[in-house]
């Protein structure tokens, strides 16, 4: 240590006030350096604990939307309070509330304050992105739409096959069941079958297929609108062969079944199109038949 009054290198005497405010000035210095490493350790974990809430609130409305899937739940019905739905994922009622704010975002639910939360639709993603709702002629657009899906969905139905789990299988299996029994009984039918093909899209497990379902979804509405009470042998038996072929994992079988399922609405579409008779025998089911 230095005594007061001591001389510094270039010989001129070294003011202890200098030195106190100098020495003072290295240890806050020090200190600061010390401390914000800290700061930032702090931000960083405070970052990756709302990043952490985050992912686990968006695998929750997973969870809750493929719930309102499975059990069948319709639009107006009654979701289970914050507590159970709790329960049931394990997770804390905050974490549902966040999920439940997504799902609602989407369109999905509707929280209606002092009631509870209901089912809105069950068709997720009907966000439509391009904007194809504003295209004026729906013929033209649904021919364009079924080419596009024939370059798309056999694929992922293929990836789908490869990469599906037992849960994916058996929520086909459901929604294949579903579509049929309503096509039977004369329902409605519209949100299972646009269901059922975004179950395909999310059993391929990509990532950016996952983007590609609203796009999927309003196509599949399009189609529905075009072929009403239309093709539903058709669809019947399509969508059985689709569901087949991704249980028993044979990617080549499953995107056969979805060129098939697909060109049997092209055919249909594309006689809407050209201003003919789709219902003249030549298409579909009636053309086995017939033939």
């Amino acid at each position: 240590m230095l005594a007061l009054g001591a001389v510094c290198r270039t010989g001129y005497p070294l003011s202890p006030v200098s030195f106190v405010d100098k020495t003072r000035a290295a240890s806050y210095t020090s200190e600061k350096v010390r401390c914000k490493p800290q700061e930032q350790r702090g931000t960083a974990m405070s970052e990756f604990s709302h990043l952490k809430n985050k992912l686990l609130a968006e695998q929750v409305e997973d969870q809750i939307y493929h719930y309102i899937l499975d059990e069948a739940l319709e639009p107006g019905a009654k979701l289970p309070n914050e507590f159970a739905l709790g329960e049931k994922f394990r997770v804390g009622r905050s974490t549902i509330r966040e999920a439940v704010k997504l799902l609602s975002s989407k369109g999905i639910v509707e929280v209606r304050q002092g009631s509870g939360t209901y089912v809105v639709t069950t068709v997720k993603g009907l966000s439509d992105p391009l904007n194809l709702r504003s295209v004026q002629d729906k013929n033209a657009l649904a021919f364009d739409l079924v080419n596009v899906r024939l370059l798309l969905e056999p694929g992922i139905a293929e990836m789908a096959a490869q990469n599906a789990t037992p849960e994916d299988i058996e929520r086909l299996r459901r929604l294949c069941e579903r579509v049929e029994t309503k096509i039977h009984e004369g329902d409605r039918y519209i949100e299972d079958d646009i269901a059922f093909h975004t179950c395909i899209a999310e059993s391929s497990k990509n990532l950016v297929v996952g983007q590609l379902i609203p796009v999927i979804d309003t196509a599949v509405m399009m189609f529905v609108n075009v072929t009403h009470k239309k093709l539903i042998d058709e669809t019947i038996m399509t969508h059985r062969m689709i569901t087949e072929a991704i249980a028993n994992h044979d990617p080549l079988g499953a995107k056969a079944a979805m060129v098939m399922h697909l060109n049997f609405n092209r055919s249909y579409i594309k006689k809407v199109y050209d201003g003919e008779d789709p219902d003249d025998g030549t298409i579909g089911m009636a053309a086995y038949i017939n033939g």
